[in-house]
């Protein structure tokens, strides 16, 4: 994995992004505490320094500023990635948190697909919307290539199911980001896609 940037304009959203950057620190604003807190731990866990800096139109609501982070993410996972040889390219992570179990496999390919399967009670969490996580994994998923799929098990506290599968995201990219012994593209077709 090489060092990616990607800076995105839009009327809704100005975002930048860097992955590895050379200070190897995390910086990360939103605008948004709970996505903040979120994009922090999926840092973190994953052992991908990162820095992300994003202006959102928070006046309308946090959806624009999140799925758009997700879009921006992705194509630097995408950059950062390069042709995805000589990487393990799987990943699958169980993450508990209290009374939480979330579960993410992934597979880094260029075939971009979701499968979401995790259910909230409250519509926020802080100023953030629940049923962002969903649109926030959508857009990192397909502009990243990945073949996603995110499941919380079971759970009471939506802060606690959301940072779980955030959690086993990062865990499950930190193992299929990882290079592979043999150094060559794991794919039957010698190629991803």
């Amino acid at each position: 994995m090489e060092t990616a940037v990607v800076n995105r304009i839009s009327k809704e959203t100005n975002i930048a992004i860097t992955l590895l950057p050379e200070d190897g620190k995390t910086e990360i604003s939103t605008g948004i505490g709970f996505f903040d807190h979120m994009l922090k731990a999926l840092a973190m866990h994953s052992q991908i320094p990162m820095k992300i800096q994003v202006s959102g139109d928070l006046e309308v609501d946090a959806h624009h500023t999140v799925e758009d982070t997700g879009i921006v993410l992705g194509q630097a996972f995408a950059k950062a990635l390069g042709d995805k040889s000589g990487i393990i390219r799987y990943g699958s992570a169980y993450i508990p948190m209290d009374e939480s179990l979330a579960f993410c496999s992934l597979d880094i390919c260029n075939r971009p697909f979701l499968v979401f399967d995790a259910e909230f009670t409250n519509p926020m969490i802080g100023n953030y919307d629940s049923c962002l996580t969903e649109e926030f994994m959508r857009a990192l998923a397909f502009q990243a290539g990945w073949t996603l799929h995110c499941r919380v098990l079971y759970g009471k506290n939506d802060h606690h199911k959301t940072e779980a599968l955030f959690k086993a995201v990062a865990h499950a990219l930190h193992i299929a980001a990882a290079p592979a012994e043999s150094g060559k593209t794991l794919s039957t077709k010698g190629m991803f896609g």
